[in-house]
């Protein structure tokens, strides 16, 4: 029996999401062509792989079975089309980022000499940039992950970053050396965009009782905190080793106790085969052991999801480079 790989993808991408409309639009296919690839591998495997009802989609058990050797089939056949076209044409490891904000290209720039080539894309956020790694237009992807997490891709934690607050001349806390998050509860968490879309903002709010919030527009770095040196009641958050553009009036304070850190990772489809990924995950890797860039002290450092304890460095150190 010959598998099509096009129903077994259609049928992977469809058991991931269940959901045929959403799994078609990260295809690039139509629903119906989805639902007639499905309907023909069915018919070759002689079983109903889902059942469909009005409580939504769901794997039969002929499904389930089927569906952990058919992710191994998508990855090896991924990997044998990769190893021919990357080695055959030395294409270069494609990879977005998000958070454009935050600047994760100035990570990725201090790794980029040890991993090879790259080509970096113009993904807007972890949604956006998902689907442009279920398609394969890229290869890999950097920023922060959140949950819930696709199915489909593999992340590596590679920095923590610890985050200060910006603030005006004019803000009260301005002179302070250093602050306590929970000494921002009189001011404005000024976002950059609706808060309900920027996690990190959105937890480190609830968490530390931060009541008054503002979205302005994400015009670049300057203009968003331009915004915050206006007004006097306003702080945002940006990660320690962002440069400030030249804004008159800004100060840059140190959060303690807790430091809120920014996570970042790398990102790639489950079984991609390009060989630039295990370069650039190499390097990642180097540069945070130099760097001291996974250091975590749960009783010193606050992040929204407690990291696994894989790749982490454990450090009671009172102070960081």
């Amino acid at each position: 029996m010959d598998l099509d790989m096009a129903q077994v993808r259609a049928f992977v991408r469809t058991a991931e999401e269940l959901h045929f409309g959403k799994a078609a639009g990260t295809l690039g296919v139509s629903q119906q062509a989805l639902s007639k690839r499905i309907a023909r591998l069915e018919s070759l495997l002689g079983n109903q792989l889902f059942e469909r009802g009005s409580s939504g989609v769901r794997l039969t058990p002929a499904g389930e079975r089927f569906l952990p050797p058919a992710r191994q089939t998508l990855a090896a056949a991924d990997a044998a089309v990769a190893a021919v076209t990357a080695a055959g044409e030395g294409r270069p490891l494609r990879v977005d980022v998000w958070g454009h904000l935050y600047a994760p290209m100035r990570t990725l720039a201090q790794v980029a000499g040890e991993a090879g080539g790259l080509v970096s894309g113009h993904g807007r956020d972890l949604p956006s940039v998902t689907n442009a790694l279920l398609r394969g237009d890229v290869d890999a992807a950097f920023g922060r992950v959140h949950p819930p997490l696709h199915a489909g891709l593999t992340h590596r934690l590679v920095r923590l970053e610890p985050v200060d607050a910006v603030v005006g001349a004019d803000h009260p806390l301005a002179d302070e050396p250093s602050l306590r998050p929970d000494r921002l509860r009189g001011s404005v968490l000024w976002a950059p965009g609706a808060l309900d879309r920027l996690d990190f903002l959105h937890r480190f709010a609830d968490r530390f009782g931060i009541r008054e919030r503002a979205e302005g527009v994400n015009l670049g770095l300057a203009h968003f905190l331009g915004e915050v040196a206006a007004d006097p009641r306003r702080f945002a958050l940006l990660p320690a080793d962002v440069p400030l553009p030249e804004v008159p009036g800004l100060r840059s304070v140190p959060l303690v106790d807790p430091t809120p850190l920014y996570a970042w990772s790398l990102v790639w489809r489950t079984g991609s085969g390009h060989p630039g990924l295990t370069g650039l995950t190499a390097a990642c890797a180097a540069e945070a052991r130099r760097s001291r860039w996974l250091e975590y002290d749960p009783a010193r450092d606050w992040l929204p999801e407690p990291p696994a304890a894989d790749h982490l460095t454990r450090s009671t150190a009172p102070d960081r480079p």
